[in-house]
């Protein structure tokens, strides 16, 4: 199987929360489309310095990640982003490497319903159009 890729919109959390108790308008909210791997070995999103800073987004501190090929890297870890996917969207802390790809892992999978389908090698939902999530 290939690569997979999702076209997903990422905002700042922060702002979509003031955007919806009137602080701020709907245009207002700091925002980036991205074109990310969905990489299941991956846990939680993955986004560069850049769209970090597009996005406007502050630091709530610091984590040790491993890489695929084994190194450890110390990374920022940012307030929750809201990643959208079609008609799903989930808040998640990102981390942040100092460039490369959006990478889609599998936090943000899991709760918006969301496998790869290794035919068609695209990202669908677990349960078709019906979004369920498991509570335990």
């Amino acid at each position: 199987m290939g690569n997979v890729f999702a076209e997903i919109t990422l905002k700042n959390g922060s702002d979509f929360v003031r955007c919806k108790d009137g602080s701020i308008s709907d245009k207002d909210i700091r925002s980036v489309t991205v074109n990310a791997l969905v990489d299941t070995g991956t846990v939680s999103i993955v986004i560069n310095e850049d769209i970090c800073q597009k996005l406007g987004l502050t630091i709530v501190g610091i984590r040790t990640a491993t890489l695929a090929g084994g190194g450890k890297i110390d990374c920022k870890i940012t307030e929750p982003v809201r990643i959208h996917w079609k008609n799903r969207d989930v808040f998640c802390q990102a981390v942040v490497l100092p460039e490369g790809e959006v990478l889609l892992g599998v936090i943000p999978l899991e709760f918006m319903d969301l496998v790869v389908d290794p035919v068609s090698e695209q990202l669908v939902g677990a349960h078709g159009d019906r979004i369920i999530n498991r509570i335990m």
